[in-house]
């Protein structure tokens, strides 16, 4: 993995961006609510701005509201146009749940590592 970017909210949720064979990798850290929220959206955009498929590793998430949910499928819709797609990775059960029972895990694919998004 190559070109790593930062990004980080005073309200404690980090972005960190890499890059594999081309694919985008996100790994995020922290709470993703209304409040810091802009940061996932700036990190998901730039990313989309490089290439049209992206990873969005979620297993140090303890938190997600409907805000982040709205940013992964707005993230979802926009790469699907441009001919690619998002992936999640490992999101944790506090994340699951919400991603579960409004069906996003229907849209946008769940996987178990990020090998195995990488390589799906």
């Amino acid at each position: 993995m190559t070109d790593t970017e930062h990004t980080t909210a005073a309200g404690g949720l980090s972005a960190v961006t890499t890059e594999s064979d081309g694919i985008r990798v996100i790994s995020v850290e922290g709470e993703i609510d209304h409040h810091n929220g802009p940061v996932l959206q700036q990190a998901l955009q730039a990313s989309a701005d490089r290439g049209p498929r992206v990873v969005l590793d979620m297993e140090r998430v303890r938190f997600m509201d409907s805000s982040g949910i709205n940013l992964l499928l707005a993230a979802h819709h926009g790469l699907t146009q441009a001919g690619g797609w998002l992936r999640l990775v490992a999101p944790s059960a506090a994340v699951l749940r919400p991603i579960r029972l409004v069906g996003v895990d229907a849209v946008i694919a769940c996987h178990p590592t990020l090998p195995h998004a990488l390589h799906a």
